[in-house]
């Protein structure tokens, strides 16, 4: 039996041993896949009972060990069972996942099936080779998290802040862009019942020509904005055609309702809640740990589910066009039972992100799983990109005939070889939790019986048990809610007889009125108070650490004290901010400072803000040296910590493949000179052998010529004796020469078995996972003479005012 030794390696996944067909059972050599080939994609397919789950969980907890981020998206329940991990495999870790009408039906109390479950499961890991400390190890490799969307149950996850502008790799490509915009805009569309053609309907071009020219000014196009968008676009044309002969404002008040009413209702405030839409919060935790993220939609409509998985495949193709090239695996989606969002025919929003990934993936180190029951439901063209297929049982002909034509279109596009008549034949006879593996990495497929899981698999969760398990998580940080700010701290509001009417200005002078996004109360009212805006772009360069990167931000100062150079209470923006054409109805405004009226003042203003820029506004990052690597604008730390592992793993991959390229031949070399010492062996012991039957054979005529032969003669029996003497002599030496060939071939041996120990501790030492990385800051000014300010005015910014004097912030500025 393969031991722990053999199969606990970074880089090769522990799925199972290979099956004999011919003994109907397991044999005792381990089925092991090279993780690197997941970026040429897998499918699983398997009907009901097949092990197609325990499979897949498995996958994905081998991926954890060896550190690869997971996004799996879960239609089902079934994978949030990768949190039942007991490493105590003790009936208490197992009773509170045990169901009492179960355990009822088989006889036993709750408490009984429950020590009967971890007696199970710790024989059926036993007997797999992996001890209990296995499971801590998966355990805390990977930051496990449960996501619900639309739901509380789990970890919130705010599906709207994909509408954030987009990163700066994304944005330059244009094609790109358009893709993620266009099925974006479809999932929001059949989220309020509209089946929107991207070429033909009003409705989704018009959302879709929003979202871009959102997306070209850098700033955020969330669901309130473009419902007010709608009402009245930023926009004149679209295409050659005057707004309101494509699609006038009467009409266009009946989508703006629809997606109002979405908004207003109960229920969508939890879409709009908990972490941001973000594929490196998906991929990495705070600390730099892989994260095993489960994004787990059972609990949605057919409509929000499609809009759900949508968002999250875009953010992971906007996430990987910003990575570079790589030939490891750097990070893994899996979609369980994908039935439905990747048909033959039809073009629901989540099949073009599904394809782009499929194609496109690979380059970058992405790998994509997807599994499911029914072939025949998925598009052929896609599967044709998966180089890795596990098969297991299936139901029909049908699904056999799609599975064979997807198997042919691979092994073609990778000219390996294929029997189908063999696959056929192989296929029909399957047994559960027994796969064919076909990998057109590999020369020929391989049968093989899926290992026992790490995790209890205790069947899909309920909305309370993945509650339950959420509550029992630790989160690296509190969840943020883009819906509703965090409580602004009081502020005495200026007197109110200060404020009245809105002050006059020069037509030179340029106002900004800060959009309301938190509408008064009661008695309460709004007023405006003064403030500098600016927008600038800033260029950072440092040639030593390789950084030359442009940044747009985002610069508000207050007005309140009439200071000579109000940027010294400056502060910076996250983002552009939302602003309305004129104030609100009825809102008073605060008096302006001296000066503030006059353009010379404004002037003044302008040529400080460059001075406060270089001082203020520096580029803040992390460098590693070892690694030699230097943060992205934008990144986190917990991103940049996952790029650093994945950067040491693809180092890592690099010079064990060098070294056992380099070691090949010395191996191959001294294997080929132990086959001939072990020839020459068998050549003198053969040899040897012949002597001494010579030897005996003469010994034997001389004895019996001195006992019979007097009528020989005496001269004869002398003669006779010496040649026995000399045969004796000689078969001494030949079995010293034997004894000195084998002792050669065994030096060899010895030799061979040094080098590949010596082989194997290089490679262990390289696979040894590497400790925190230190990090340092790195700070780097803008360069005065690039600093471009995009945008300058005079900003008015809302605050309520109730009754008793107190003013708090009515905006998100």
């Amino acid at each position: 039996m393969a031991g722990v030794a053999d199969y606990e390696k970074v880089g090769a996944f522990y799925l199972g041993r290979l099956f004999d067909p011919e003994a109907g059972r397991a044999s005792e050599s381990a089925y092991l896949y090279d993780s690197r080939d997941l970026t040429t994609h897998a499918v699983i397919v398997g009907m009901t009972g097949s092990g197609k789950t325990g499979l897949a969980i498995s996958l994905l907890e081998e991926a954890a060990i060896d550190g690869i981020p997971v996004v799996a998206i879960d239609p089902k329940g079934d994978l949030g069972n990768l949190l039942l991990t007991f490493p105590g495999l003790s009936p208490g870790e197992f009773r509170p996942w045990i169901d009492p009408s179960a355990a009822a039906r088989a006889g036993r109390s709750a408490d009984e099936e429950a020590s009967a479950v971890a007696e199970r499961w710790r024989e059926g890991l036993a007997a797999w080779g992996q001890p209990p400390e296995r499971i801590a190890r998966f355990a805390a490799a990977a930051e496990r998290v449960i996501y619900t969307p639309g739901s509380r149950a789990g970890r919130p996850l705010s599906l709207l802040a994909s509408f954030g502008a987009p990163q700066a790799g994304l944005a330059e490509n244009g094609e790109a862009l358009r893709e993620r915009v266009q099925s974006s805009v479809s999932g929001l569309l059949a989220l309020v019942g509209i089946d929107a053609d991207p070429i033909q309907s009003r409705e989704h071009i018009l959302l879709s020509t929003l979202v871009l020219e959102a997306f070209r000014q850098r700033r955020a196009a969330d669901l309130a904005s473009l419902i007010r968008e709608i009402q009245k676009p930023p926009i004149e044309r679209v295409g050659v055609m005057e707004l309101e002969s494509f699609y006038p404002a009467r009409e266009r008040a009946g989508l703006a309702l629809a997606l109002n009413n979405l908004l207003a209702s109960p229920g969508f405030a939890a879409w709009l809640e908990g972490d941001p839409l973000d594929a490196a919060t998906l991929l990495f935790a705070k600390d730099g740990r892989p994260r095993l993220s489960i994004v787990s939609i059972a609990h949605l409509s057919d409509a929000e589910r499609m809009f759900a998985v949508t968002l999250v495949l875009n953010q992971l193709i906007a996430w990987m066009r910003t990575q570079p090239g790589t030939g490891s695996l750097r990070a893994l989606l899996y979609m369980d039972e994908v039935f439905g969002y990747f048909p033959p025919t039809a073009n629901p929003p989540s099949k073009l992100p599904l394809l782009t990934l499929m194609k496109q993936a690979r380059a970058f180190g992405l790998g994509v799983v997807l599994a499911t029951q029914n072939p025949v439901d998925l598009d052929y063209k896609g599967l044709g990109n998966a180089g890795t297929w596990w098969l297991g049982r299936l139901q029909t002909e049908r699904d056999q005939q799609r599975v064979l034509d997807g198997l042919a279109g691979a092994a073609a596009s990778a000219t390996s070889r294929f029997d189908r008549s063999e696959m056929e034949r192989t296929l029909a006879g399957l047994e559960s939790r027994v796969f064919v593996a076909h990998n057109v990495h590999e020369d020929a497929p391989v049968l093989f019986q899926s290992r026992q899981a790490l995790s209890y698999l205790a069947g899909p969760l309920t909305r309370e048990q993945i509650r339950s398990l959420s509550a029992a998580a630790p989160a690296d940080g509190p969840p943020s809610s883009p819906a509703t700010p965090a409580p602004a701290s009081r502020a005495p509001s200026a007197p109110a007889t200060s404020a009245g009417k809105r002050p006059a200005l020069p037509a030179s002078l340029r106002e900004r009125f800060a959009a309301v996004t938190r509408a008064p109360g009661p008695g309460e009212s709004i007023v405006y108070r003064a403030g500098l805006y600016a927008a600038a772009q800033l260029h950072h360069v440092d040639a030593k650490a390789g950084v030359d990167a442009w940044r747009r931000v985002f610069w508000l100062a207050p007005l309140g004290d009439g200071a000579a150079n109000p940027w010294e209470g400056s502060r910076a923006l996250a983002a552009a901010p939302r602003f309305e054409d004129a104030p609100e109805a009825g809102a008073s405004f605060a008096p302006l400072p001296a000066g503030a009226a006059v353009e010379k003042t404004h002037e003044s203003w302008r040529q400080q803000l460059g001075a406060e820029l270089y001082r203020a506004a520096t580029l803040s990052l992390l460098q590693c040296a070892e690694p030699k690597a230097v943060s992205q604008p934008g990144e986190s730390e917990g991103e940049f910590r996952g790029r650093l592992q994945a950067l040491a793993r693809e180092a890592r991959d690099g010079a064990i493949e060098k070294l056992r390229e380099r070691s090949a031949a010395k191996l191959a070399a001294l294997r080929d000179r132990i086959e001939r010492a072990e020839q020459r062996t068998e050549r003198e012991r053969s040899q040897a052998r012949g002597q001494q039957l010579d030897a005996v054979v003469s010994i034997g005529a001389t004895l019996i010529g001195a006992l019979f032969g007097r009528k020989l003669g005496s001269a004869t029996n002398v003669s006779r004796a010496a040649r026995a003497v000399r045969g004796v002599s000689r078969a001494a030496r030949e079995q010293g020469d034997v004894g000195r060939a084998a002792e050669r071939a065994e030096d060899l041996r010895q030799e061979l078995e040094r080098l590949e120990s010596e082989l194997r501790d290089e490679i262990a030492l390289l696979e040894a996972a590497p400790g925190a990385l230190p990090l340092e800051p790195l700070e780097i000014a803008a360069r005065k003479s690039d600093i471009q300010t995009e945008d300058f005015a005079l900003v008015w910014i809302p605050w309520r005012l109730a009754p008793g004097g107190i003013a708090e912030p009515a905006s998100e500025i």
